[in-house]
């Protein structure tokens, strides 16, 4: 049965995680109300039957751990973090809890070292695993809905800068693109190479057809007429916004995430391998999406995404 005296997502604060989940056992606790809210549901058989499963009693003795409960229908034990970013995980449950608390209030992110510092962690690698664990976690996965009404579209570059080349070398940097729902949800996406069939691709698999696409002039983009209304600003022009009857063109907002993302990467971590950069938009997207809500509430749904996705330090071959 779900605790009632559980605080509700609007509640949940920094102060409220370190008064009432002080213990493991109170962090557990509001865990599993999370993963369970109609009670445990076995995670080798998938049994939900009440009746049929139940929980062990923790002995320090017989070396019994707490969480632990017994299912009827396969007769296996299990807690409440396998088949999660938690399992196998040696950190107190209560410092995931303020570790999410922490990535999800933080506009900008926060740091490894940061972290480390904050809830005492042993080392800088274990904090870092600790943080991508939860930015694998803010991924999106399986089957995703599609993007519609009018959505914004721009590409930018994460990366540094290589001394003695020209100010128009990329090559030391990643494309980024990211589509931006008016009043909605934001989709980022790293790119090998910004190319007209990528673009079309990438907007195809992700936006409806017939949807309104706002772009800047990037000739790229014409590939996806006549499937969707597309609309161009014209920076090179001066131009970052015009008035089309009822329909105001621009990019400014998808440019505004950019630019929270790049102080992000520039004043909070510094540098961003290309390989992990998928996971830090994860968390600049999943902040964005929640952005009107409470931290409480951002905080409980990044929790609600630990489930079903597991991060080794080293990942097994595909």
């Amino acid at each position: 049965m779900k605790d009632e005296t559980m605080p509700t997502p609007d509640d949940l604060t920094l102060d409220e995680i370190q008064q009432r989940f002080a213990t493991d056992d109170a962090a557990r606790a509001y865990w599993e109300s999370i993963r369970w809210p109609d009670g445990p549901v076995c995670p080798h058989c998938k049994n939900s039957e009440q009746a049929n499963i139940w929980k062990i009693e923790a002995n320090k003795d017989k070396k019994v751990r707490e969480g632990l409960h017994q299912c009827g229908k396969c007769d296996k034990q299990f807690t409440s973090t396998i088949g999660t970013i938690f399992e196998d995980s040696h950190i107190p449950l209560r410092k995931w809890l303020v570790a999410f608390y922490l990535n999800s209030a933080s506009k900008k992110g926060i740091s490894s070292l940061q972290l480390q510092r904050i809830l005492g962690l042993g080392s800088y690698r274990t904090a870092l695993f600790m943080q991508h664990r939860i930015r694998h976690a803010l991924r999106e996965t399986g089957s995703m809905f599609k993007l519609s009404g009018t959505v914004e579209i721009d590409e930018t570059y994460i990366g540094g800068k290589k001394k003695f080349v020209g100010k128009g070398n990329m090559s030391n940097k990643v494309p980024v693109v990211s589509m931006l729902e008016r009043d909605g949800r934001v989709r980022s996406r790293v790119m090998k190479r910004v190319t007209s069939k990528n673009l079309k691709a990438l907007v195809y698999k992700n936006i409806k057809p017939q949807s309104e696409v706002h772009t800047d002039e990037n000739r790229g983009y014409c590939a996806i007429q006549p499937n969707y209304k597309h609309y161009t600003v014209k920076h090179k022009m001066g131009e970052y916004g015009r008035r089309e009857g009822d329909r105001f063109v621009t990019t400014n907002g998808v440019e505004g995430f950019f630019s929270l993302l790049k102080r992000g990467v520039i004043g909070t971590f510094h540098h961003v391998s290309e390989q992990h950069l998928p996971l830090y938009l994860a968390e600049f997207d999943h902040r964005h999406n929640f952005r009107h809500a409470t931290d409480g509430f951002r905080t409980v749904e990044a929790l609600k995404k630990a489930k079903g996705k597991r991060l080794m330090y080293r990942q097994p071959a595909s």
